[in-house]
Protein backbone atom coordinates (compact mmCIF):
# COMPACT_ATOMS: atom_id res chain seq x y z
CA UNK A 1 0.00 0.00 0.00
CA UNK A 2 1.38 3.42 -0.94
CA UNK A 3 1.79 6.36 1.39
CA UNK A 4 -1.33 8.00 -0.06
CA UNK A 5 -3.47 4.97 0.81
CA UNK A 6 -2.01 4.79 4.33
CA UNK A 7 -2.71 8.48 4.87
CA UNK A 8 -6.26 7.98 3.57
CA UNK A 9 -6.91 5.18 6.10
CA UNK A 10 -5.80 7.30 9.04
CA UNK A 11 -7.92 10.20 7.74
CA UNK A 12 -10.94 7.92 7.33
CA UNK A 13 -10.78 6.74 10.94
CA UNK A 14 -10.52 10.32 12.14
CA UNK A 15 -13.39 11.42 9.90
CA UNK A 16 -15.65 8.72 11.34
CA UNK A 17 -14.93 10.00 14.85
CA UNK A 18 -15.74 13.55 13.77
CA UNK A 19 -19.03 12.49 12.17
CA UNK A 20 -19.96 10.56 15.29
CA UNK A 21 -19.49 13.56 17.55
CA UNK A 22 -21.70 15.64 15.28
CA UNK A 23 -24.63 13.21 15.16
CA UNK A 24 -27.56 13.08 17.56
CA UNK A 25 -28.01 10.77 20.53
CA UNK A 26 -29.08 7.16 20.18
CA UNK A 27 -27.69 5.78 23.44
CA UNK A 28 -24.39 3.97 23.95
CA UNK A 29 -23.92 1.08 21.52
CA UNK A 30 -21.54 -1.86 21.51
CA UNK A 31 -19.68 -2.38 18.26
CA UNK A 32 -17.88 -5.66 17.71
CA UNK A 33 -18.57 -9.35 17.36
CA UNK A 34 -19.57 -11.96 19.95
CA UNK A 35 -15.97 -12.40 21.15
CA UNK A 36 -15.30 -8.71 21.84
CA UNK A 37 -14.51 -8.48 25.56
CA UNK A 38 -17.39 -6.32 26.74
CA UNK A 39 -19.94 -8.21 24.64
CA UNK A 40 -18.63 -11.58 25.92
CA UNK A 41 -18.92 -10.43 29.54
CA UNK A 42 -22.48 -9.29 28.86
CA UNK A 43 -23.38 -12.63 27.25
CA UNK A 44 -21.82 -14.62 30.10
CA UNK A 45 -24.06 -12.78 32.55
CA UNK A 46 -27.17 -13.72 30.54
CA UNK A 47 -26.67 -17.49 30.17
CA UNK A 48 -29.68 -19.55 31.21
CA UNK A 49 -28.78 -23.00 32.55
CA UNK A 50 -30.48 -26.36 32.84
CA UNK A 51 -29.21 -26.93 36.39
CA UNK A 52 -29.00 -24.50 39.32
CA UNK A 53 -25.63 -23.05 40.32
CA UNK A 54 -23.98 -24.11 43.59
CA UNK A 55 -24.28 -21.49 46.32
CA UNK A 56 -20.57 -20.71 46.21
CA UNK A 57 -20.77 -19.74 42.53
CA UNK A 58 -23.81 -17.57 43.22
CA UNK A 59 -21.77 -15.72 45.87
CA UNK A 60 -18.89 -15.34 43.37
CA UNK A 61 -21.19 -13.79 40.78
CA UNK A 62 -22.74 -11.48 43.36
CA UNK A 63 -19.27 -10.37 44.45
CA UNK A 64 -18.28 -9.62 40.84
CA UNK A 65 -21.39 -7.49 40.38
CA UNK A 66 -20.66 -5.57 43.58
CA UNK A 67 -17.08 -4.95 42.38
CA UNK A 68 -18.38 -3.58 39.08
CA UNK A 69 -20.88 -1.31 40.85
CA UNK A 70 -18.23 0.00 43.23
CA UNK A 71 -15.21 0.36 40.94
CA UNK A 72 -16.37 0.06 37.30
CA UNK A 73 -14.22 -3.09 36.84
CA UNK A 74 -15.95 -6.05 35.20
CA UNK A 75 -14.17 -9.28 34.31
CA UNK A 76 -14.54 -12.97 33.52
CA UNK A 77 -12.33 -16.02 33.80
CA UNK A 78 -13.04 -18.99 31.56
CA UNK A 79 -11.56 -22.35 30.75
CA UNK A 80 -12.46 -24.12 27.52
CA UNK A 81 -11.48 -27.57 26.27
CA UNK A 82 -11.95 -28.85 22.71
CA UNK A 83 -11.33 -32.26 21.15
CA UNK A 84 -11.69 -33.40 17.51
CA UNK A 85 -11.53 -36.89 16.01
CA UNK A 86 -11.37 -37.37 12.22
CA UNK A 87 -12.51 -40.47 10.35
CA UNK A 88 -9.46 -40.33 8.02
CA UNK A 89 -6.12 -38.52 8.00
CA UNK A 90 -2.72 -38.61 6.34
CA UNK A 91 -1.29 -37.50 9.71
CA UNK A 92 -2.87 -37.37 13.15
CA UNK A 93 -6.60 -38.09 13.36
CA UNK A 94 -7.17 -36.81 16.93
CA UNK A 95 -6.47 -33.41 18.43
CA UNK A 96 -7.34 -31.78 21.74
CA UNK A 97 -6.36 -28.62 23.59
CA UNK A 98 -7.42 -26.23 26.28
CA UNK A 99 -7.38 -22.53 26.97
CA UNK A 100 -7.67 -20.34 30.05
CA UNK A 101 -8.51 -16.66 29.64
CA UNK A 102 -8.78 -13.63 31.91
CA UNK A 103 -10.55 -10.70 30.29
CA UNK A 104 -12.27 -7.57 31.44
CA UNK A 105 -13.00 -3.87 31.11
CA UNK A 106 -12.31 -1.14 33.66
CA UNK A 107 -14.58 1.84 33.11
CA UNK A 108 -12.62 4.87 34.26
CA UNK A 109 -14.27 7.83 32.51
CA UNK A 110 -17.86 9.01 32.17
CA UNK A 111 -19.57 6.53 34.46
CA UNK A 112 -23.34 6.97 34.24
CA UNK A 113 -23.14 8.77 30.89
CA UNK A 114 -23.25 7.45 27.28
CA UNK A 115 -19.66 8.67 26.66
CA UNK A 116 -17.74 6.20 28.80
CA UNK A 117 -14.07 5.33 28.50
CA UNK A 118 -12.63 1.99 29.56
CA UNK A 119 -9.37 0.04 29.63
CA UNK A 120 -10.05 -3.35 27.98
CA UNK A 121 -7.76 -6.37 28.46
CA UNK A 122 -7.54 -10.07 27.65
CA UNK A 123 -4.74 -12.51 28.49
CA UNK A 124 -4.68 -16.22 27.63
CA UNK A 125 -2.78 -19.47 27.84
CA UNK A 126 -3.38 -21.88 24.95
CA UNK A 127 -2.08 -25.43 25.38
CA UNK A 128 -2.45 -28.69 23.45
CA UNK A 129 -3.18 -32.04 25.11
CA UNK A 130 -2.04 -33.93 21.98
CA UNK A 131 0.82 -33.76 19.48
CA UNK A 132 -1.27 -31.69 17.09
CA UNK A 133 -3.75 -29.05 18.27
CA UNK A 134 -7.27 -28.66 16.82
CA UNK A 135 -6.14 -25.55 14.91
CA UNK A 136 -3.76 -27.70 12.86
CA UNK A 137 -5.86 -30.82 12.35
CA UNK A 138 -7.47 -29.50 9.16
CA UNK A 139 -4.19 -29.55 7.28
CA UNK A 140 -3.39 -33.06 8.60
CA UNK A 141 -6.58 -34.38 6.98
CA UNK A 142 -5.85 -32.55 3.71
CA UNK A 143 -8.29 -29.67 4.21
CA UNK A 144 -7.36 -26.11 3.24
CA UNK A 145 -8.98 -24.62 6.29
CA UNK A 146 -8.98 -24.31 10.05
CA UNK A 147 -11.42 -26.47 11.99
CA UNK A 148 -11.07 -24.19 15.02
CA UNK A 149 -8.47 -21.41 14.99
CA UNK A 150 -7.92 -20.37 18.62
CA UNK A 151 -7.28 -23.85 20.04
CA UNK A 152 -3.55 -24.14 19.50
CA UNK A 153 -0.38 -24.82 21.53
CA UNK A 154 0.76 -21.20 21.52
CA UNK A 155 1.27 -20.84 25.27
CA UNK A 156 0.94 -17.54 27.14
CA UNK A 157 -0.22 -14.58 25.07
CA UNK A 158 -1.82 -11.17 25.29
CA UNK A 159 -4.82 -10.72 22.99
CA UNK A 160 -6.19 -7.30 23.96
CA UNK A 161 -4.94 -4.23 25.75
CA UNK A 162 -6.62 -1.09 24.48
CA UNK A 163 -8.60 2.00 25.38
CA UNK A 164 -12.28 2.06 24.38
CA UNK A 165 -13.93 5.48 24.20
CA UNK A 166 -17.55 6.20 23.32
CA UNK A 167 -18.38 9.56 21.75
CA UNK A 168 -21.33 11.54 20.41
CA UNK A 169 -23.74 10.44 23.15
CA UNK A 170 -22.76 6.85 22.57
CA UNK A 171 -23.26 6.72 18.80
CA UNK A 172 -19.57 6.12 18.12
CA UNK A 173 -16.81 3.98 19.56
CA UNK A 174 -13.06 4.48 19.16
CA UNK A 175 -10.54 1.83 20.23
CA UNK A 176 -6.77 2.31 20.28
CA UNK A 177 -4.06 -0.06 21.48
CA UNK A 178 -3.41 -3.78 21.05
CA UNK A 179 -6.44 -5.01 19.11
CA UNK A 180 -7.86 -8.24 17.74
CA UNK A 181 -9.16 -7.17 14.32
CA UNK A 182 -11.64 -10.08 14.21
CA UNK A 183 -13.52 -8.32 17.02
CA UNK A 184 -14.72 -5.70 14.53
CA UNK A 185 -14.06 -6.99 10.98
CA UNK A 186 -16.99 -8.83 9.32
CA UNK A 187 -18.58 -9.80 12.65
CA UNK A 188 -21.94 -11.52 13.10
CA UNK A 189 -23.83 -13.26 15.91
CA UNK A 190 -22.71 -16.89 15.32
CA UNK A 191 -19.05 -16.18 14.63
CA UNK A 192 -17.51 -17.27 17.96
CA UNK A 193 -15.29 -20.40 17.95
CA UNK A 194 -15.75 -20.56 21.75
CA UNK A 195 -19.55 -20.62 21.81
CA UNK A 196 -20.86 -21.15 18.24
CA UNK A 197 -19.43 -22.52 14.97
CA UNK A 198 -15.89 -23.88 15.16
CA UNK A 199 -14.85 -23.85 11.49
CA UNK A 200 -13.30 -20.59 10.26
CA UNK A 201 -15.48 -20.61 7.14
CA UNK A 202 -18.43 -19.75 9.39
CA UNK A 203 -16.55 -16.88 11.01
CA UNK A 204 -14.45 -13.88 9.92
CA UNK A 205 -14.46 -13.44 6.14
CA UNK A 206 -15.63 -17.02 5.56
CA UNK A 207 -11.93 -17.89 5.34
CA UNK A 208 -11.08 -15.19 2.77
CA UNK A 209 -9.64 -12.41 4.96
CA UNK A 210 -5.88 -12.30 5.54
CA UNK A 211 -6.20 -10.81 9.01
CA UNK A 212 -3.12 -10.28 11.22
CA UNK A 213 -2.58 -12.01 14.53
CA UNK A 214 -4.22 -10.72 17.68
CA UNK A 215 -2.55 -8.10 19.85
CA UNK A 216 -1.94 -5.88 16.82
CA UNK A 217 -1.23 -2.23 17.58
CA UNK A 218 -3.92 -0.25 15.86
CA UNK A 219 -6.89 2.08 15.80
CA UNK A 220 -10.51 1.29 14.96
CA UNK A 221 -13.61 3.46 14.91
CA UNK A 222 -17.30 2.65 14.50
CA UNK A 223 -20.15 5.12 14.12
CA UNK A 224 -23.90 5.11 13.54
CA UNK A 225 -24.45 7.53 10.68
CA UNK A 226 -28.22 7.16 11.18
CA UNK A 227 -30.27 4.84 13.37
CA UNK A 228 -29.90 2.18 10.65
CA UNK A 229 -26.64 2.80 8.76
CA UNK A 230 -23.22 2.43 10.35
CA UNK A 231 -19.56 2.41 9.30
CA UNK A 232 -16.44 0.87 10.82
CA UNK A 233 -12.83 1.58 9.82
CA UNK A 234 -9.59 0.27 11.23
CA UNK A 235 -5.83 0.07 10.77
CA UNK A 236 -3.58 -2.47 12.53
CA UNK A 237 -0.02 -3.80 12.48
CA UNK A 238 0.26 -6.72 10.02
CA UNK A 239 3.37 -8.02 11.86
CA UNK A 240 1.68 -8.55 15.23
CA UNK A 241 2.64 -11.51 17.44
CA UNK A 242 0.48 -12.08 20.55
CA UNK A 243 3.31 -14.01 22.25
CA UNK A 244 5.46 -10.84 21.98
CA UNK A 245 2.72 -8.21 22.11
CA UNK A 246 4.77 -5.09 22.72
CA UNK A 247 6.95 -5.94 19.71
CA UNK A 248 4.04 -4.51 17.69
CA UNK A 249 4.89 -0.98 18.87
CA UNK A 250 8.17 -1.30 17.01
CA UNK A 251 6.95 -3.02 13.85
CA UNK A 252 3.96 -0.67 13.47
CA UNK A 253 6.19 2.39 13.16
CA UNK A 254 9.33 0.77 11.70
CA UNK A 255 8.01 -1.77 9.19
CA UNK A 256 4.77 0.11 8.35
CA UNK A 257 3.04 -3.08 7.15
CA UNK A 258 -0.63 -2.39 7.81
CA UNK A 259 -3.91 -4.27 7.66
CA UNK A 260 -6.70 -1.80 6.89
CA UNK A 261 -10.44 -2.35 6.67
CA UNK A 262 -13.64 -0.46 6.03
CA UNK A 263 -17.18 -1.74 6.60
CA UNK A 264 -20.51 -0.17 5.70
CA UNK A 265 -23.66 -1.79 7.02
CA UNK A 266 -27.37 -1.57 7.76
CA UNK A 267 -29.35 -2.82 10.74
CA UNK A 268 -32.93 -2.47 11.94
CA UNK A 269 -31.79 -0.51 15.02
CA UNK A 270 -28.56 0.08 16.97
CA UNK A 271 -29.71 -2.40 19.62
CA UNK A 272 -30.08 -5.13 16.94
CA UNK A 273 -26.68 -4.47 15.34
CA UNK A 274 -25.25 -7.96 15.71
CA UNK A 275 -28.53 -9.77 14.92
CA UNK A 276 -30.31 -7.98 12.03
CA UNK A 277 -27.35 -7.04 9.90
CA UNK A 278 -26.36 -6.58 6.27
CA UNK A 279 -22.84 -5.34 5.56
CA UNK A 280 -19.94 -5.24 3.12
CA UNK A 281 -16.33 -5.26 4.33
CA UNK A 282 -13.36 -4.12 2.26
CA UNK A 283 -9.80 -4.89 3.37
CA UNK A 284 -6.20 -4.49 2.29
CA UNK A 285 -2.95 -5.78 3.73
CA UNK A 286 0.60 -4.72 3.00
CA UNK A 287 1.58 -8.27 3.88
CA UNK A 288 4.06 -9.10 6.60
CA UNK A 289 7.82 -9.10 6.29
CA UNK A 290 7.98 -10.76 9.70
CA UNK A 291 5.87 -13.77 8.62
CA UNK A 292 6.47 -13.84 4.86
CA UNK A 293 2.91 -12.93 3.88
CA UNK A 294 2.31 -11.22 0.53
CA UNK A 295 0.24 -8.08 0.16
CA UNK A 296 -3.36 -8.40 -1.00
CA UNK A 297 -6.93 -7.20 -0.75
CA UNK A 298 -10.45 -8.51 -0.68
CA UNK A 299 -14.13 -7.98 -0.01
CA UNK A 300 -16.56 -9.86 2.24
CA UNK A 301 -20.33 -9.65 2.57
CA UNK A 302 -22.77 -10.80 5.21
CA UNK A 303 -26.53 -10.89 5.73
CA UNK A 304 -28.26 -12.28 8.83
CA UNK A 305 -31.70 -11.79 10.34
CA UNK A 306 -33.02 -12.79 13.78
CA UNK A 307 -36.60 -14.02 13.23
CA UNK A 308 -38.88 -14.03 16.28
CA UNK A 309 -35.72 -14.02 18.42
CA UNK A 310 -35.29 -17.73 17.72
CA UNK A 311 -34.18 -18.27 14.10
CA UNK A 312 -31.08 -16.65 12.59
CA UNK A 313 -30.54 -17.54 8.91
CA UNK A 314 -27.34 -16.19 7.37
CA UNK A 315 -25.61 -15.88 4.01
CA UNK A 316 -21.96 -14.87 3.96
CA UNK A 317 -19.04 -14.95 1.59
CA UNK A 318 -15.87 -13.31 0.37
CA UNK A 319 -13.21 -12.94 -2.29
CA UNK A 320 -9.46 -12.48 -1.74
CA UNK A 321 -6.63 -11.46 -4.02
CA UNK A 322 -3.76 -13.08 -2.09
CA UNK A 323 -2.90 -11.34 1.21
CA UNK A 324 -2.28 -14.66 2.96
CA UNK A 325 -5.95 -15.70 2.94
CA UNK A 326 -6.70 -19.43 3.06
CA UNK A 327 -9.42 -19.23 0.41
CA UNK A 328 -9.63 -17.17 -2.75
CA UNK A 329 -13.44 -17.37 -2.82
CA UNK A 330 -15.94 -18.71 -0.31
CA UNK A 331 -19.71 -18.79 0.29
CA UNK A 332 -21.32 -19.91 3.55
CA UNK A 333 -25.02 -20.31 4.35
CA UNK A 334 -26.85 -21.69 7.34
CA UNK A 335 -29.09 -21.04 10.28
CA UNK A 336 -28.95 -20.73 14.03
CA UNK A 337 -31.85 -21.65 16.31
CA UNK A 338 -32.58 -21.38 19.99
CA UNK A 339 -35.49 -23.27 21.60
CA UNK A 340 -36.78 -20.26 23.54
CA UNK A 341 -36.66 -16.55 22.67
CA UNK A 342 -34.48 -14.28 24.77
CA UNK A 343 -30.79 -14.04 25.62
CA UNK A 344 -28.67 -16.83 27.08
CA UNK A 345 -30.50 -19.85 25.63
CA UNK A 346 -29.14 -23.06 24.15
CA UNK A 347 -28.12 -22.69 20.49
CA UNK A 348 -28.21 -25.07 17.52
CA UNK A 349 -26.29 -24.14 14.38
CA UNK A 350 -26.05 -25.65 10.91
CA UNK A 351 -23.95 -24.36 8.03
CA UNK A 352 -22.64 -25.33 4.57
CA UNK A 353 -19.65 -23.84 2.77
CA UNK A 354 -18.12 -23.88 -0.69
CA UNK A 355 -14.53 -22.71 -0.91
CA UNK A 356 -11.81 -22.28 -3.53
CA UNK A 357 -8.27 -22.51 -2.07
CA UNK A 358 -6.00 -19.50 -2.53
CA UNK A 359 -3.58 -20.43 -5.33
CA UNK A 360 -1.07 -17.82 -4.18
CA UNK A 361 -0.82 -19.53 -0.78
CA UNK A 362 -1.15 -23.22 -1.73
CA UNK A 363 -0.29 -23.40 -5.42
CA UNK A 364 -2.50 -23.41 -8.52
CA UNK A 365 -4.85 -26.13 -9.68
CA UNK A 366 -6.32 -27.25 -6.35
CA UNK A 367 -9.91 -28.49 -6.42
CA UNK A 368 -12.76 -26.63 -4.78
CA UNK A 369 -13.87 -27.89 -1.36
CA UNK A 370 -17.21 -28.32 0.37
CA UNK A 371 -17.66 -28.44 4.12
CA UNK A 372 -20.48 -28.47 6.63
CA UNK A 373 -20.94 -28.15 10.38
CA UNK A 374 -23.65 -28.97 12.89
CA UNK A 375 -23.42 -28.07 16.60
CA UNK A 376 -25.64 -27.82 19.65
CA UNK A 377 -24.54 -25.71 22.61
CA UNK A 378 -26.20 -27.04 25.75
CA UNK A 379 -26.11 -24.66 28.70
CA UNK A 380 -25.71 -27.08 31.58
CA UNK A 381 -25.76 -24.21 34.09
CA UNK A 382 -25.30 -20.45 34.11
CA UNK A 383 -21.53 -20.95 33.94
CA UNK A 384 -21.02 -24.27 32.09
CA UNK A 385 -21.82 -25.00 28.44
CA UNK A 386 -21.12 -28.22 26.52
CA UNK A 387 -21.15 -28.30 22.71
CA UNK A 388 -21.15 -31.50 20.62
CA UNK A 389 -19.99 -30.70 17.08
CA UNK A 390 -19.92 -32.59 13.78
CA UNK A 391 -18.15 -31.44 10.62
CA UNK A 392 -17.74 -32.92 7.17
CA UNK A 393 -15.20 -32.10 4.46
CA UNK A 394 -15.92 -33.11 0.85
CA UNK A 395 -13.03 -33.27 -1.66
CA UNK A 396 -10.23 -32.00 0.65
CA UNK A 397 -7.99 -30.00 -1.68
CA UNK A 398 -4.67 -31.23 -0.26
CA UNK A 399 -5.63 -34.91 -0.48
CA UNK A 400 -7.39 -35.69 -3.77
CA UNK A 401 -7.49 -39.40 -2.87
CA UNK A 402 -10.22 -38.69 -0.30
CA UNK A 403 -13.85 -37.94 -1.11
CA UNK A 404 -15.36 -37.34 2.31
CA UNK A 405 -13.96 -36.96 5.82
CA UNK A 406 -15.98 -36.66 9.02
CA UNK A 407 -14.80 -34.77 12.10
CA UNK A 408 -16.53 -35.20 15.45
CA UNK A 409 -15.87 -32.80 18.29
CA UNK A 410 -16.77 -31.88 21.83
CA UNK A 411 -16.23 -28.49 23.45
CA UNK A 412 -16.80 -27.53 27.10
CA UNK A 413 -16.57 -24.00 28.49
CA UNK A 414 -16.70 -22.91 32.13
CA UNK A 415 -17.02 -19.14 32.61
CA UNK A 416 -16.73 -17.59 36.06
Amino acid sequence: MGSYAKHTTFTLAGALCAVAVATGSAGAQTFGGPDAVERQIERDGEQVGLLPEPGLLEQWQAGKKELTDDTGLSFSIDYTSLAFAATESTGDDFAASGMVRLFGAWELIGSGTPNTGALVFKGEHRHAYTDVAPSGLGFDIGYVGILNGPFSDQGARLTNLYWRQRLGDGRATVTAGLLDVTDYVDAYALGSPWTHFSNLVFSTGSGTIGAPNESALGLASGVFLTDNFYAIAGIADANADPTEPFHSFGTFFDEKDFFTSFEIGWTTSPERLIFDNIHATFWHTDGSREFGVNDGWGVAGSASWFIEDQWLPFLRGGFANDGGALLEASVSAGVGWQPEPGPGQDVLGFGLNWGRPNGDSFGPGLDDQWSGELFYRLNVSETLAVTPDAQVVVNPALDPTKDLIGIFGLRARLAL
